[in-house]
């Protein structure tokens, strides 16, 4: 993959040079297409999914403080009900539902309405298998292991890329995650440095790459070109890690989330087609000390929000054409284990931030906590499928053309989108 995409990226130096023609098809197809995504200003619509691995306890997360079964059910790791001067508190946002202290940075973007809470959605399968539902739920066909390729993945074939853009769908992560595996060409990239440092800083190494490469014909036409800068290595400086500095006082966490949401930003506005970015961040299997308002969740809800809302920051005006999900396999159990967490569970919440979103809501049905409202007498109960979730994403803010091709086996409804995106 490394490789790939040093090839591709390189291959934009031969339109400088006139060596079109001796350049392979797929090389010249992407020459174009980022020629013309730099005349067009780079302008599009993204989506940056997030994967909240391990399956975050949603009802800690979002808390229902209207509701006095959650108490009961809680008695050590329950959020407190907001109140005036307690740090440690729920932080109100409607009078039922508040967010946990840990996610403060999220109040401002409630405030201003480009956050959007979806509570009690998750998968209509009952497994509490991570594996078995964090593949269901990116490649949205719960209860079928056969799928071969990921949802994303399936939207990017839905929907031809006038660009051809080499980065028209990235994954800041050491492997393609299922979600964006299939036909269609994704990048899955840990670091964006790692490929400038494979690249080299002068076209030297660039030609270097290229004999290693393609044959002598070619490696004869690029001839004496060593002491030019390829346009390529301009190209990848652009989003050069050691170069890049966020913008509006934006802080990211010094963490590989944080540095992954960082490298997608660059990505945006270094105006190379990022269409799809997708990352993710574990941790939150909480069985054991999940801990209230500090501890180990809070811990990792203060990174979690932290970084996303350094993305959003950063982004600034950008964020007109960025949606950002975030999704879990399941939720936890509403009652605390005895050792002062939770077991696995069934629906969960998921946040949508972005400047289309209709904010300052939590939308779904809210199915309650009472004993004969639970799933299986134990999990908060599923009232909006992922997949409604998903489509209404694809279809209003990506664009697609087909979204029943994006989501097999499913009868996709607009009726039942939330109604969170404009």
């Amino acid at each position: 993959m490394d490789r790939r995409f040093f090839i591709k990226s390189s291959g934009v130096a031969l339109a400088s040079f006139g060596l079109m023609n001796a350049a392979p098809s797929f090389l010249q197809r992407t020459v174009f297409g980022q020629t013309r995504e730099r005349l067009t200003g780079g302008r599009r619509k993204t989506l940056i999914a997030i994967f909240q691995r391990g399956a975050v306890d949603g009802l800690n997360m979002v808390v229902p403080y209207g509701e006095s079964s959650y108490y009961d059910l809680r008695p050590s790791i329950a959020i407190p009900k907001p109140a005036a001067g307690n740090a440690e508190a729920a932080i109100n946002l409607d009078g039922f539902f508040g967010l946990h202290p840990s996610l403060m940075p999220f109040k401002s973007l409630w405030d201003s309405k480009r956050l959007a809470i979806v509570h009690a959605a998750g998968s209509p399968d009952n497994t509490r298998s991570h594996f078995d539902a964090q593949d269901y739920m990116e490649s949205a066909t719960p209860g079928v292991k056969s799928t071969p390729d990921g949802w994303l993945n399936r939207y990017l074939q839905s929907k031809r890329d006038p660009d051809n853009s080499l980065f028209r769908a990235v994954s800041m992560t050491q492997t393609t995650p299922r979600v964006m595996q299939g036909k269609a060409p994704t990048l899955a990239i840990s670091n964006l440095a790692d490929f400038t440092i494979r690249a080299g800083q002068n076209s030297a190494n660039v030609q270097g790459g290229f004999e290693a490469i393609y044959d002598q014909t070619v490696n004869d036409v690029l001839g004496g070109t060593g002491k030019e800068t390829f346009e390529a290595v301009n190209y990848l400086k652009k989003v050069n890690p050691s170069q890049y500095q966020p913008q509006n006082g934006a802080q990211y966490p010094r963490t590989p989330f944080g540095n992954s949401l960082l490298q997608i930003a660059q990505l945006i506005k270094a105006g190379v087609g990022l269409e799809i970015a997708f990352t993710d961040i574990g941790g939150w299997d909480t069985h054991v000390n999940e801990g209230s308002a500090r501890g180990q969740l809070g811990n990792l809800l203060q990174q979690f929000s932290n970084g996303i809302n350094a993305l959003y920051t950063d982004l600034g005006q950008r964020m007109d054409d960025v949606v950002i999900l975030t999704m879990s396999e399941f939720g936890r159990t509403v009652k605390e284990n005895g050792n002062r967490g939770t077991d696995h569970g069934h629906a969960n919440a998921m946040f949508v931030v972005g400047n289309s979103v209709r904010g300052g809501k939590v939308y779904g049905q809210w199915p309650g906590l009472k004993n004969d409202q639970l799933y299986e007498g134990r999990d908060l109960a599923l009232t909006t499928d992922f997949r409604d979730v998903f489509a209404e994403v694809a279809r209003k803010h990506l664009g697609t053309p087909n979204v029943q091709q994006v989501f097999p086996g499913y009868a996709v409804n607009e009726a039942k989108f939330k109604g969170f995106l404009a």
